[in-house]
């Protein structure tokens, strides 16, 4: 009997001892890439009232903190310069624990909705172009791993999440975000450092899907109640505020480099006039709850698809939306954009999920590259329009970020003429002129059916592909010069 309790004491006082042991958030865990050369921060939950000191491999520094009343702590510590050498950090309360194969480098999140999502292997009847390629390719790829957030609905943020940091290998590069890997890769290989992506989307959410209570409040009408809300939206991915609580606030606390997002298709046809001040209201709200600073904030322009059953490929729904996002770059600081015009096959009109995931990857990781690292020979600006000008029954543009030239001097596609009737023609005539004396690029376009042209526009239908690029071969972002209705 004095055995048995013997026992039965020892087990209570190993359980307490389980029990108080540190616990960690499943994103501070084995692998995982910590942001270089910054007060990097690591959190968790212990017993109240404890000291929890935490020792890194890299320095002799050891840094504590007390356990609040929540029996929440967290400390910052000095990461060193990137590298591929493993790391490690040891946790103790009274008790240890020691992550392990941990790297030093660049940290960014992937946001959005189901183009950031689609990994590499696909969705169903929608591949990802090349995908063997970027399989065998993967070995070259030790230095990036990523941390896929799950894709839950909450009402209450939450503050962690069951993922786990995964080394890219070629066993493994599937289940990257595809979007998300090419950037990666792109911008490890250049700057030969370690690369981590945490990935916090979820398909088909709208941009207020992600809006926090308070953001949601005071710049909406959207219900808070979750019964009017499933009423409301059948389909969940289109639901307020949720997503954000469950998929994104459990990485807040975590130190990153930026952001990049793809997101859009959903706003189409809701809210879609707002949409260019609720991306800048959103992308102000995450800078805000990850206390890092005016962050990085580089995103995609929606890609051409058939858009709405009624005007199919000729509606301007998708053409509107793209407009609200050219426009949110004036709204939104140290914030950048990639065109997607030319990232479509002419055969994938009923595609949502385009397959040339890479050029969108490597655009977002040249806009980086070249605005958050400094390196300015990379070209990362597609150009825009600029200002016309008519010339009897011919109309002369100019455009921003052209480096100096077009891919071709003839043979434009894509635009389109109207007169004061409102009717738009193809345009039969393109010509660019590059004038050495001014620096200016002159493009000169006109129509056969229009003798008075009053607006001219590019690419502004739901689906149509153009073929104008710049010196850097990136696409010419669609515009139009009127403001007609539709």
């Amino acid at each position: 009997m004095k055995k048995y309790f013997g026992l039965m004491a020892l087990a209570i006082i190993l359980g307490i001892s389980a029990e108080a042991k540190v616990r960690l958030p499943h994103l501070v865990g084995d692998n995982m890439v910590l942001q270089q050369q910054t007060e990097a921060r690591l959190w968790g939950w212990a017993d109240a009232g404890k000291t929890v000191k935490v020792t890194v491999s890299w320095n002799d520094v050891t840094y504590s903190a007390k356990v609040d009343s929540q029996g929440k702590w967290m400390v910052k510590v000095m990461t060193p310069a990137a590298s591929f050498t493993p790391l490690s950090i040891t946790f103790d309360d009274g008790e240890k624990t020691t992550l392990s194969n941990i790297l030093s480098g660049e940290v960014w999140v992937c946001a959005g909705q189901s183009n950031m999502e689609m990994p590499i292997k696909g969705y169903n009847d929608c591949p990802v172009e090349g995908y063997n390629n970027v399989v065998a390719d993967a070995v070259n790829s030790k230095g990036i791993r990523h941390a896929k957030i799950p894709s839950i609905m909450r009402m209450k943020p939450q503050e962690d999440a069951d993922t786990q940091w995964i080394e890219c290998d070629p066993n493994t590069v599937a289940d990257f975000s595809a979007t998300g890997y090419f950037f990666a890769r792109m911008v490890s290989k250049t700057l030969q450092i370690p690369v981590g992506i945490i990935e916090a989307n979820k398909g088909g959410t709208r941009v207020e899907s992600w809006f926090s209570e308070e953001n949601l409040k005071k710049y909406t009408d959207e219900s808070l109640d979750s019964l009017t809300n499933v009423k409301k939206f059948p389909m969940d991915f289109h639901r307020p505020m949720m997503w954000g609580n469950g998929t994104f606030t459990p990485i807040l606390n975590y130190t990153v480099k930026g952001i990049v997002f793809y997101q859009g298709c959903s706003n189409t046809d809701n809210n879609r006039e707002k949409y260019a001040e609720r991306l800048a209201i959103l992308a102000k709200q995450w800078r805000e709850q990850f206390g890092l600073g005016e962050i990085p904030f580089y995103y995609v322009q929606i890609a051409p698809y058939f858009q709405d059953n009624k005007n199919g490929v000729d509606g301007v729904n998708g053409a509107l939306l793209r407009e609200q996002q050219y426009k949110a770059l004036s709204l939104i600081p140290n914030s950048d954009m990639v065109c997607t015009n030319d990232a479509v096959y002419p055969s994938e009109t009923h595609n949502i999920h385009p397959t040339q995931k890479q050029k969108v990857g490597e655009r977002l990781a040249f806009i980086a590259l070249n605005e958050t690292y400094g390196m300015e020979s990379f070209r990362c600006k597609s150009p825009s329009y600029k200002s016309m000008e008519v010339k009897d029954n011919k109309v002369e543009l100019k455009f921003n970020d052209t480096y100096l030239g077009f891919t071709r001097q003839y043979g434009f596609e894509g635009f389109e003429i109207a007169g004061a009737d409102k009717v738009f023609h193809k345009a039969t005539y393109t010509q660019s002129q590059f004038s050495w004396f001014t620096g200016e690029l002159t493009l000169t376009i006109s129509s056969d059916e229009v003798k008075e042209p009053v607006a001219v526009r590019y690419c502004f239908r739901n689906f149509q592909l153009g073929n104008v690029a710049n010196m850097a071969g990136l696409p010419l972002i669609p515009f139009r010069t009127d403001d007609w209705d539709q």
